[in-house]
């Protein structure tokens, strides 16, 4: 039997990378897992380092992992820390994550799935590298990241909390680099 440091330290012959009772995947395109860990506590949250390749909204599929994760006590939620490689080329002056439970279709109240709505922590939410942040729960769970900045090849990392309700086998953070308009 593998164990589970063996597991998170490479993507799974499925591509996937496993962490915390999750599967992660950047099978969408535009984007590159360079490594996940964690359990997803607040001590040890699940953290995705990455690479952007694009200046565009690239999507991360979350799949359950582990039945468990769909027990009634198991919906308190879990701590995310993405840490992303700016490989763009451009200089990013925001950054928003959006969550879906049906791809392409914004999260509402009723599908469970937020930035820890039933928890509204603030001291959960954090950025290195920009100074504020909004959550937005309806009509849409989102989160935007402002006042700051992140050149080409610098890194950026975000921490969070997603809880969910009424958990499903599959769901989506969108990740939206903001870059200057001309």
């Amino acid at each position: 039997m593998l164990s589970l440091a063996l597991i998170s330290a490479g993507p799974a012959d499925d591509g996937r990378w496993y962490a915390g009772g999750y599967s992660f995947s950047d099978e969408l395109g535009g984007f590159r897992i360079l490594s996940v860990n964690g359990s997803g506590t607040r001590d040890d949250p699940i953290e995705i380092q990455e690479q952007l390749n694009l200046a565009t909204p690239v999507t991360l599929v979350i799949r359950g992992a582990n039945p468990s994760r769909l027990d009634a006590t198991e919906q308190t939620g879990v701590h995310f820390r993405i840490v992303t490689v700016n490989r763009s080329g451009l200089g990013w002056i925001g950054f928003g994550f959006e969550l879906q439970e049906i791809r392409g279709k914004p999260s509402d109240f009723d599908d469970g799935l937020s930035f820890g709505q039933t928890n509204p922590n603030p001291d959960f939410i954090s950025s290195n590298r920009f100074q504020r942040f909004e959550s937005r729960f309806e009509s849409y769970d989102r989160l935007s990241f402002e006042d700051g900045h992140v050149d080409p090849l610098d890194l950026a990392a975000f921490g969070f909390f997603v809880t969910d309700m009424t958990p499903v086998p599959e769901f989506y953070l969108v990740q939206d680099p903001r870059i200057p308009s001309s």
